[in-house]
C-alpha cells in the first residue's frame, strides 16, 4: 500500500470483503447469546 503497488486495490477490497463475510457469519451466532460472536462481527465491521 505505501507504495500503490500493482494489486493493492484489489488486496483492500478482498480483505474488506473478507472481514463483512466474517462478520455476516458472525452475526448469525450472536443471536444465540454468544459474546464473543458480538464482539467478532464488531470488529470484522471495524475492520472492513
Amino acid at each position: 500500500m505505501s507504495i500503490d503497488g500493482l494489486l493493492s486495490t484489489e488486496l483492500c477490497k478482498l480483505c474488506a470483503d473478507i472481514c463483512e463475510r466474517c462478520a455476516d457469519e458472525c452475526e448469525k451466532h450472536a443471536d444465540m447469546g454468544m459474546e464473543h460472536y458480538r464482539q467478532c462481527a464488531e470488529a470484522c465491521r471495524v475492520c472492513a
